[in-house]
């Protein structure tokens, strides 16, 4: 990604908007002008976006199928 291109069409508005869960380079350098942006066009976060409370739950209750599953036939399911 070319930060500084991205930051200069930002503030031109050349583009309405970005957001960014992951930079270029992870994990974040220092240094990396992104991460001091301030602009209201602008949105960064801390490579948590996909954690929704319903994307949390659907895990929660994915482990507790496979932990109940395990109990009660010791199967394993959902393996990796």
């Amino acid at each position: 990604m070319k930060e500084a291109a991205l930051i200069a069409a930002l503030d031109d508005r050349r583009i309405a908007g970005a957001g960014f869960d992951v930079l270029s380079v992870e994990p974040p350098r220092a240094g990396n002008p992104l991460l001091d942006l301030d602009l209201p066009n602008f949105l960064l976060t801390p490579h948590v976006a996909w954690s929704s409370r319903e994307a949390m739950q659907k895990l929660a209750d994915q482990l507790i199928d496979n932990i109940e599953a395990f109990r009660a036939r010791g199967r394993t399911q959902s393996v990796v």
